[in-house]
């Protein structure tokens, strides 16, 4: 992108709808999250003054016109955001395939002066639209023809503008990491699989679970990841001839192995490496025969596209959906129909139909047994997925693996974080791989210091996956104080490397660690830390292990406190939230639950601005709104605490609404990992781990480790787009270390975006949307980020 002085940032503000008409449609399969993003394209486009429409029941509304197609307004899509599904229906439309129905449906929106699209579906329903706009001037020149408008009507309703979203529970769509509902279905695939597991554990049974995904085996892929499960069957990585022995082979090595119970997983479009299908019965006949185990089978079917949409979802609908707005007024005839998507952590647009040729030449590779060329194809993000569960799953006999003779330690720091278990199984067992013996230390840096350290082996860390908070133990105390007993135990224990799964104090042990080179020869061994907190507040890295957890767990509770008030009069609910000084589960706990404020310390408020938002609140509680939701991080403003916010809102808001307060205290660490926190904790650490094993390489020398460079004691994070290690000496700038936040946090940018939605008129900057980027075949060098 050119630099900051010929580019004047782009302002939300500045692109006006006026005069201009958007309808939203949702097409295809239904997935989770859909109406969170009709909420946010219905709020975005009447925030800039353009008019909305819904159209109801996809393309056949559209063809059939008439109350299919309503404009909208802002109460339209109150209380939409936590439900799954699509409110505005899908359908199956034969009509809208052929001409004709396509020439009923260009009359139905021209009637009504609609000339921008926003659809909401799968490959075949952006297909679709994009056909309907190459087709537009013809069918408006036929409708001339045949005297249903005039002339005037053709020229000003010239161009068709189409933005699509992909909502599709597969994630089988290539250019975007996710598709809107892959999160929640995969939220729904392991609330089932961690059931079955306890009553697969107490019968000794093997369990073969079948998941949706008929052209792509993603679904399958990363809940086989997320489990642990003992084999997948996926449809782009088709078993090597022979598999019937080697799965049973290791089916009973994991029972002699003291494992109680077996997952296979089998997407439902599963082939062997003729292109016959694999199904769930015939996997399940197969162990029974072989093994004579006593085995079940679980078809999840529509349960996956059920349930209310995770926070991961929301979050990303409401981005993509003020992105489709953006989109869509910045369109002009020249720019190619486009798709919204995520890439990493950034919103980007891409044109439509090279997105869908992609999609189609993956299809295309596994018809003709190009299996290699169809992973390939999926993206680093899918690849990534395959190579780790590949290393996770199977143990190599003790004679196959390398010895290296170097000693690594792993260890918690900080609060409990869901998600850590799966990172210290990931290194465990990567580190295994790698020829490394691996050391557990119990309770953190105090732990370490007492002596609490024990070889940890491959079958230790089985199941761990699933658990949550921390099993090694965690403690917050720094090392500091106990520099001489740490280094005597690493002598003890012929410790060549350190890997610290932990939060901020994670970050500062380590600083303190290396601080301490000149003095212990010890320390100068390579470190990495992988971050695990809640707060996500650690320095260069956008996300940590934990936080999605912890949203999630915010989202929910906040869907029930506001459905606790349903049938009672008006009522405002004051949360509090956890995270110390860092306002990121506040913020994005508001985005995802739809709350009105969120009060953080990164944004300091005053009394003007309370008593703002008390007003805006009782003009919305006019309307046909019952509830409103506020969000306060726990140190927001030592004065204005939540109690004083809710006596505050309390009296203002009397005669019009009452309140209530909740603090929602430690729940937020607790429970079990998100999909998200199982499969970012597993990859990011096992990526660590074979970090680790190149720097012991670079720095083995005369028959001992010696690593005191900053290059080698460095935190893994992800940046954007990219995993990153950066060297800990280099965030110290970045860091405000008594508020222990980073000094710059890319999602204060979604602050405007709960504004926007919550009906606050404020400043937004787009400068970082717009560019349409080109879907990229990446080459192999660039497999460095998504998760």
């Amino acid at each position: 992108s050119c630099s900051a002085m010929d580019h004047q940032p782009k302002f939300f503000e500045n692109l006006s709808g006026a005069g201009k008409a958007i309808a939203v449609l949702t097409s295809g399969g239904d997935a989770q999250g859909m109406n969170a993003a009709v909420r946010a394209v219905v709020r975005m486009g009447i925030y800039v003054n353009a008019k909305v429409y819904f159209i109801y029941e996809g393309y056949q509304g559209m063809v059939d016109g008439g109350d299919n197609i309503v404009e909208v307004s802002w109460e339209s899509v109150s209380s939409i955001l936590q439900v799954g599904g699509t409110v505005i229906g899908s359908a199956r439309c034969k009509p809208f395939r052929t001409r004709e129905g396509r020439l009923q449906a260009a009359f139905n929106l021209v009637q009504r002066g609609i000339t921008n699209l926003c659809v909401i579906g799968g490959d075949g329903s952006l297909t679709g639209a994009n056909l309907f706009r190459e087709e537009w001037s013809g069918l408006l020149e036929e409708l001339a023809q045949k005297g249903k408008i005039d002339a005037e009507a053709v020229k000003k309703y010239a161009y068709l503008n189409i933005v699509g979203m992909v909502g599709s529970i597969d994630n089988d769509f290539c250019g975007t990491d996710m598709t809107i509902g892959t999160d929640s279905a995969l939220h729904r695939i392991i609330e089932v699989v961690d059931a079955i597991m306890t009553t697969a554990q107490s019968h000794q049974r093997t369990f073969v679970l079948e998941v949706m995904g008929r052209h792509c085996g993603y679904l399958a892929l990363v809940s086989a990841l997320a489990c642990g499960a003992d084999w997948v069957f996926i449809p782009e990585y088709p078993p090597e001839e022979g598999w019937e022995d080697s799965m049973c082979v290791k089916l009973s090595e994991n029972r002699a192995r003291k494992k109680r119970l077996n997952i296979i997983i089998v997407a439902e479009g599963a082939i062997d490496c003729h292109n016959k299908p694999i199904t769930s019965e015939k996997v399940k006949d197969l162990v029974v025969q072989r093994l004579g185990f006593d085995t079940r089978v679980t078809i999840l079917g529509h349960v996956q596209r059920g349930g209310t949409p995770s926070a991961f979802d929301r979050i990303l609908a409401s981005r993509m959906g003020v992105e489709a707005v953006l989109a869509l007024l910045e369109a002009t005839p020249d720019t190619p129909a486009c798709v919204v998507s995520l890439s990493g952590n950034q919103a980007v647009r891409l044109p439509l139909m090279e997105c869908v040729q992609m999609t189609q030449e993956v299809q295309k590779a596994m018809d003709e047994g190009r299996f290699l060329e169809a992973v390939r194809l999926r993206g680093r993000s899918f690849e990534n997925n395959l190579n780790t569960y590949k290393l996770l799953s199977h143990k190599r006999p003790d004679a196959e693996l390398p010895k290296t003779n170097f000693n690594v330690a792993v260890l918690n720091v900080g609060a409990p974080a869901a998600g850590m278990n799966a990172a210290v199984r990931a290194a465990v067992r990567v580190g295994m791989t790698e020829g490394h013996k691996i050391f557990a230390v119990i309770d953190g840096f105090e732990g370490f210091a007492r002596g609490k350290i024990k070889e940890i082996s491959w079958g230790d860390v089985g199941g761990w996956t699933g658990q949550g908070g921390s099993i090694l133990g965690t403690k917050r105390t720094l090392p500091a104080k106990y520099l001489e007993k740490i280094a005597d135990q690493m002598r003890t224990n012929n410790i060549n490397a350190l890997m610290v799964i932990g939060g901020f104090e994670a970050y500062l042990g380590l600083l303190e660690l290396s601080a301490a080179r000149e003095k212990y020869d010890e320390f100068c061994v390579p470190m990495v830390m992988v971050p695990a907190t809640v707060s996500n507040n650690v320095p260069g890295s956008d996300f940590s292990i934990g936080a999605d957890t912890a949203l999630n767990t915010i989202t929910d509770t906040c869907d029930r406190i506001k459905q606790s008030a349903s049938g009672t009069k008006r009522r405002v609910f004051i949360i509090e939230t956890m995270g110390g000084y860092c306002g990121y589960l506040a913020n994005m706990g508001a985005l995802a639950a739809g709350a009105d404020a969120a009060y953080i310390f990164e944004e300091q408020f005053d009394i003007r601005e309370l008593q703002a938002n008390v007003e805006h609140l009782t003009e919305k509680m006019k309307t046909s709104i019952q509830r409103g939701l506020v969000l306060r991080n726990e140190n927001c403003n030592e004065n204005y605490t939540t109690d004083f916010i809710y006596q505050l809102y309390s009296e203002e808001g009397k005669g019009v609404f009452d309140c209530r307060k909740n603090v929602l205290g430690h729940m937020q660490q607790g429970g079990a990992p998100s999909p998200f926190d199982r499969n970012f904790g597993t990859k990011i650490s096992a990526k660590a781990m074979q970090w680790i094993s190149k720097k012991l390489k670079e720095t083995y020398r005369k028959g001992k480790v010696f690593a005191n460079t900053d290059d080698s004691v460095c935190l893994l994070g992800m940046r954007r787009r990219n995993l990153v290690f950066q060297p800990v000496a280099e965030l110290k700038s970045e860091t405000d270390f008594v508020h222990r936040i980073p000094k710059e946090q890319w999602w204060l940018k979604l602050r405007p975006l709960m504004k926007i939605l919550a009906k606050y008129k404020t400043s937004y900057d787009v400068s970082d949307s717009g560019q349409l980027e080109h879907v990229a075949m990446l080459p192999k060098e660039a497999e460095t980020g998504a998760i």
